[in-house]
């Protein structure tokens, strides 16, 4: 049913490949060396459908939302866990765990927002360390009492504003705890949902008072070389579709008057509009972004990333500008009508996909063509590229990268499925 190839195939079918790319001028070799290195962040919310481990609600809400209801959610710190290591045998190359403060192991304790702590993270970074990932991290501004009226670093309520500010400081030290722990920085990204659903008359004291928080956050003394503070923009939420207060252009402002990460997120933009045309933008002002790959549907509705266009895009402006050190790339998308690990092979797959699609262009050439005005070339060399051998590239990767090739990963997680996920309430 999921079928699967020799090796003898997959070195025969690799070195025809890298015949056909090599007479574009492209060595396939150092392509797939380079892919190898670039980490993708793989985000823990997958797993359980955003719930968390603090107890209360199935559905995290208050901007957020999960639909469907497919066996074998993770219920514990150790089921996600276990989730995820399989994910991760899965997946070729260098990965990454992206944390919400949703996710503290505070064992039988009960431990409000602002009181989490990094020893509530200990174990995870013990974890990380032994599976050799790096941990981004978020504070988790929803499906909480203090933000059922959908505001919380824009509230008007002093103490409801000042809460959640010293969570976002919690936070932030969290993060460099952990950049400190595992001698990796730690992305820490603030999105909040605050907004109106219906037509605001004063947005602007909102955006006021969220400036306020985030400077009084970024205010606290935290090791800005393990910790790297992200600011992430929206054009609108659920229960904030006519104004969400931490715009766009809120949120570019702040992130370049303080040499912040701004995270642009796929899903968060009109449905016509695309953050591959943003990356060089932002970039000519700010040092270093963070991506939160997603598809939105219509709207922001974080379906499980495909090969798209876009996609591709994303990847292309990353490469052909030799940003991947400047870009971080996370995942961002949550689906429980379908198995949620085959959710992250597929998105988490497809990402890198796309990455080794764009290191397998021959930019240069293309470049020239651009520069001498030859517009027809470079239009028809893209074109012609899109038909050679990618295919037979990524299997042989995945190969050496000791991962299933092709579709034989499906028929791994199936039997995960049948021998662990069905037996779980």
């Amino acid at each position: 049913m999921y079928p699967k190839m020799n090796d003898a195939q997959i070195e025969k079918a690799y070195g025809h490949a890298k015949e056909a790319y090599a007479q574009f001028g492209v060595d396939v070799d150092k392509a797939t060396a380079a892919l190898a290195e670039i980490p993708i962040s793989v985000h823990c919310w997958q797993g359980d459908d955003v719930v968390g481990f603090e107890g209360g609600s199935e559905k995290a809400g208050g901007g957020t939302m999960v639909t469907g209801n497919y066996l074998g959610r993770a219920r514990t710190i150790d089921e996600l866990r276990a989730d995820f290591e399989k994910a991760m045998s899965l997946l070729p190359g260098k990965h990454r765990i992206n944390l919400h403060a949703s996710y503290a192991d505070t064992g039988a304790q009960k431990v409000d927002r602002n009181a989490i702590d990094t020893k509530h993270f200990a174990s995870w970074a013990d974890w990380a360390r032994a599976n050799k990932l790096g941990v981004d991290f978020n504070p988790t501004y929803f499906g909480h009492p203090k933000a059922e009226d959908g505001f919380t670093l824009s509230h008007q309520d002093e103490g409801i504003r000042s809460f959640w500010v010293e969570h976002g400081i919690a936070c932030r030290k969290i993060g460099a705890f952990f950049g400190q722990q595992l001698n990796n920085p730690c992305v820490t990204n603030i999105w909040i949902p605050d907004g109106f659903k219906d037509i605001p008359v004063d947005r602007n004291a909102p955006r006021q008072r969220l400036k306020k928080s985030l400077d009084e956050i970024m205010a606290a003394d935290v090791d800005r070389k393990a910790n790297l503070d992200a600011v992430e923009c929206k054009l609108f939420g659920i229960g904030s579709e006519s104004c969400v207060i931490g715009s766009h252009e809120f949120y570019m402002g702040y992130a370049i008057a303080n040499n912040l990460l701004l995270c642009l997120d796929a899903g968060h933009f009109h449905p016509t509009e695309v953050i591959s045309d943003k990356i060089t933008s932002i970039l000519t002002y700010l040092d270093e972004i963070l991506l939160h790959v997603s598809r939105g549907v219509r709207w922001d509705s974080d379906h499980v990333v495909v090969l798209s266009d876009e996609l591709r895009a994303i990847a292309e402006e990353i490469i052909r500008n030799g940003f991947t050190n400047r870009v971080h790339i996370g995942l961002d998308f949550f689906d429980a009508s379908i198995n949620r690990i085959a959710a992250w092979v597929t998105g988490a797959r497809a990402m890198r996909k796309a990455l080794l699609l764009a290191l397998l262009e021959p930019t240069d050439t293309l470049r020239k063509f651009e520069a001498d005005g030859d517009y027809t070339s470079r239009l028809s060399m893209l074109e012609e590229l899109k038909s050679l051998p990618f295919g037979a590239v990524w299997d042989h990767y995945c190969l050496k990268q000791g991962v299933p090739v092709g579709a034989a990963w499906i028929g791994e997680v199936k039997q995960y499925e049948a021998d662990v996920l069905s037996k779980r309430d």
